[in-house]
């Protein structure tokens, strides 16, 4: 079995797993938004808007669908980069910007669900 540095050991099988679960929550979660926005978008407003994110249920659950999507994007731009970058040094600067962006996706997302 051939390991990279950049896959920390895991197997294509626990890969596999994560992305269909990510999807799953995605789903999930888009079905939800726009299922309460078809319900209230006519004349939605910010108080609205506000009372509706303000709930803990779905700042929990936004914070699932961030996760999940700095998961899912990182196991698929991972794979593609592994598959068809074929310096390595290109590749590793190009996950490392990924794994950056994907950082300051994810914190900026928490800072914005619960104002830190």
């Amino acid at each position: 079995m051939v390991t990279s540095v950049l896959n920390y050991g895991r197997s294509g099988v626990h890969d596999w797993i994560v992305q269909r679960f990510s999807a799953l929550v995605l789903a999930a979660y888009t079905l939800v938004m726009v299922g309460w926005l078809a319900m209230n978008g006519s004349d939605l407003t910010f108080l609205q808007w506000q009372g509706f994110m303000g709930q803990t249920w779905i700042r929990i659950f936004s914070l699932l669908a961030i996760v999940a999507m700095a998961a899912h994007a990182w196991i698929g731009l991972w794979t593609v980069a592994t598959d068809y970058m074929k310096h390595r040094g290109l590749r590793v600067g190009f996950l490392g910007l990924i794994a950056i962006s994907i950082f300051v996706y994810v914190v900026w997302g928490v800072s914005i669900l619960w104002g830190f």
